[in-house]
């Protein structure tokens, strides 16, 4: 069965990667964003191209309205959203604690945490009408074991875990599965500016002596959202390589 998948934050880097998978398996893909505009036409192009259904949709997950705005746009074109990938996200560069303002504190809780709450309430209502759905948040390695000089991205990353596992029991009964992925260090366009003695360095503190790449958390994500996970709601799937271990 072949469904309608949302993936906030899916201009590039894991989110992309997110959505070029869940395309290529036949589904039909909303690749959202908020100011990467050109990327997410680039994705667009490559997968529209290539034959998909995809469709593009903007706006500002911060923002009650729009969300509920990104929310009808995606069901106008392609209906009933059976999956919610809340992937969008920022986070500070390495700082200390004391070193953080409140308004960059604000700016990652927002986007981090209150966006997927914003984004999760624009489409739960049909879905616990329809008595189906899933939802995958995206949460990091960091929200599992903390990361030093990174306390405001752990604890918004800490913040999907728990809200993963209360809303997973919430709506459960309404047939809706909630599940998180952690990844661990992933290269990314974002990522590749690190020397490569740091990746070097990442590499041997990880079991599995790798980084990792967006298609290992695209694929991770696509089994929580499949039938294959019909009886799994609540779960930390950490795609880290060993690093939480």
């Amino acid at each position: 069965m072949k469904h309608t998948v949302l993936v906030t934050g899916s201009s590039r880097g894991i989110g992309a990667g997110i959505a070029r998978r869940f395309a290529e398996d036949g589904h039909r893909v909303a690749i959202h964003y908020r100011a990467g505009e050109a990327q997410a036409r680039a994705l667009y192009d490559e997968l529209a191209n290539a034959g998909y259904r995809v469709m593009l949709v903007s706006g500002d997950i911060t923002d009650e309205k729009q969300c509920k705005t990104i929310a009808a746009a995606v069901r106008s074109t392609f209906g009933f959203i059976d999956v919610l990938v809340n992937n969008a996200g920022v986070a500070l560069p390495t700082q200390l604690v004391t070193d953080t303002s409140l308004s960059d504190w604000n700016r990652v809780m927002e986007t981090n945490v209150s966006g997927m709450f914003l984004m999760t309430n624009a489409v739960l209502p049909e879905m616990v009408s329809q008595k189906r759905g899933s939802i995958v948040n995206i949460s990091s390695m960091w929200g599992v074991i903390g990361g030093s000089c990174e306390v405001a991205y752990s604890a918004s990353k800490a913040a999907v875990i728990g809200y993963t596992k209360a809303l997973a029991k919430e709506v459960a009964p309404s047939g809706i599965r909630v599940n998180c992925v952690s990844p661990g260090f992933v290269l990314t366009d974002m990522t590749r500016c690190f020397d490569e003695d740091v990746i070097a360095d990442i590499c041997e503190e990880t079991p599995l002596l790798r980084v990792g790449t967006p298609e290992d958390i695209a694929s991770a994500v696509r089994f929580l959202a499949s039938e294959d996970a019909s009886f799994i709601t609540g779960q930390v799937l950490c795609v880290d390589g060993g690093r939480c271990i």
